[in-house]
């Protein structure tokens, strides 16, 4: 792994409004501060996609930053969108290039991993073609290979764009401490991309006791406005060591070819089917639901009821919604192999979610059938025999790009 790297304090304020420390003589704050920054940086990576998109903001030209990642990169625990993470580094390029468009593009969705982020990057930010790229999955993921491998895909298909835009992977981190910095880093400096860290930055001074955790966070895993500012700054702090190196008449170097998968490749070819895209072959008992975004798909609350798909590729992944509520449980098989039991219901109470879950690995090449089954069998505690089925994916479809 990369060294660590100091960064001077004279980097910390650019375009970053940051609340002041409630406590604590101003000496001990400024050394804190400068430990926190110290700790954030993970590694500088291979600096040459922020040269060429940094030297092109520059020269006035048109700009799209991008993020993509689960609810702290939707906005959530920040008291309204422009003080989330994501606005704040747009915020911080407007800023320095004010001779340059700047478009914002937030692909944050909330209680999904880089699984769901992998199947849906080209729909929802690939297709906006974007120049700088923050990554974060670090705390939805959970810390296995499994993930790794999806999170793969997705860096992949990033560098892999046309306009070849800079990457930059970003740490967040639980009330644990924990995230899946571990898988996540080692695929980062495989492909030798810049990264920082909100846990390496924080968690040292939490468990010493020098910060509080509400200080920075809004609940057990959403930072607050101080915590949003902080990624922003560790974020923003890279691109200003970059941009005061880069040379007045710079001459954009070639980039290095995408190197062979760490782990796979897999996730790097995926399809989507999802809303009206979710074509079933055959079905018995299902409605096709259009609620909000969270509440769309095939719906059924009969026993017995069956849906059936087609797909094609070796890896097929499903979502369905769970809810505390009158929700059922449903029979996933794919082709032959065994029935897999998912249960839509789930005893915490702060609302519903859609969970999207390996289904099929190593699946032989053509076509194959994917068939749900809403199943007698219910929680004891669920009331009802609903069941909705949200999306289908597919990984490792070569013939998909």
């Amino acid at each position: 792994m990369a060294r660590m790297v100091s960064l001077p304090l004279a980097l910390l304020t650019l375009g970053i409004a940051f609340p002041a420390f409630p406590q604590g003589p101003a000496p001990d704050r400024a050394e804190m501060e400068q430990r926190i920054m110290s700790r954030s940086l993970v590694s500088m990576g291979e600096v040459a996609r922020l040269q060429r998109v940094l030297a092109r903001a520059r020269e006035g030209k048109p700009v799209v930053v991008g993020v993509i990642g689960g609810s702290i990169t939707a906005g959530a625990g920040a008291s309204n969108g422009e003080k989330a993470y994501g606005s704040l580094v747009a915020g911080w390029w407007r800023q320095a290039f004010p001779q340059s468009k700047v478009e914002f593009v937030n692909a944050g969705v909330g209680a999904t991993g880089s699984a769901y982020g992998a199947l849906r990057y080209r729909r929802d930010l690939g297709a906006r073609k974007p120049d700088f790229v923050l990554v974060e999955f670090a705390v939805n993921d959970p810390p296995d290979q499994g993930a790794a491998e999806s999170y793969e895909g997705l860096l992949r298909q990033i560098l892999s764009e046309r306009q070849r835009p800079a990457v930059m992977l970003v740490f967040t981190m639980n009330n644990a401490g924990a995230n899946a910095q571990d898988w996540q880093s080692k695929l980062g400096a495989h492909y030798g991309l810049p990264m920082v860290s909100f846990r390496d930055a924080l968690w040292p001074e939490i468990s010493a006791g020098t910060l509080r955790w509400e200080e920075v966070e809004a609940d057990e895993v959403h930072p607050n406005d101080r915590g949003h500012a902080y990624i922003a700054r560790f974020v923003t702090a890279v691109l200003e060591r970059v941009l005061a190196d880069l040379p007045k008449h710079f001459r954009a170097p070639a980039l290095a070819r995408l190197p062979a998968p760490l782990l796979t490749d897999a996730f790097q070819h995926v399809t989507l089917f999802e809303g009206k895209a979710l074509v079933p072959v055959s079905n018995h008992g299902w409605t096709l639901k259009e609620a909000s975004p969270w509440e769309t798909g095939w719906e059924s609350e009969t026993p017995g009821s069956t849906l059936e798909f087609q797909v094609s590729g070796r890896i097929v992944l499903v979502m369905d919604y769970h809810l505390h509520g009158p929700m059922g449980k449903a029979a996933w098989q794919v082709d032959d192999r065994s029935p897999v039991v998912v249960d839509g219901w789930f005893e915490p109470t702060w609302g519903g979610w859609r969970n999207m879950h390996v289904l099929a690995r190593d699946l032989p090449p053509g076509k194959h059938r994917v068939r749900v089954t809403l199943l007698a069998e219910r929680n004891p505690a669920s009331g009802g025999h609903r069941f909705l089925v949200c999306a289908l994916g597919v990984a490792g479809v070569k013939a998909s790009r």
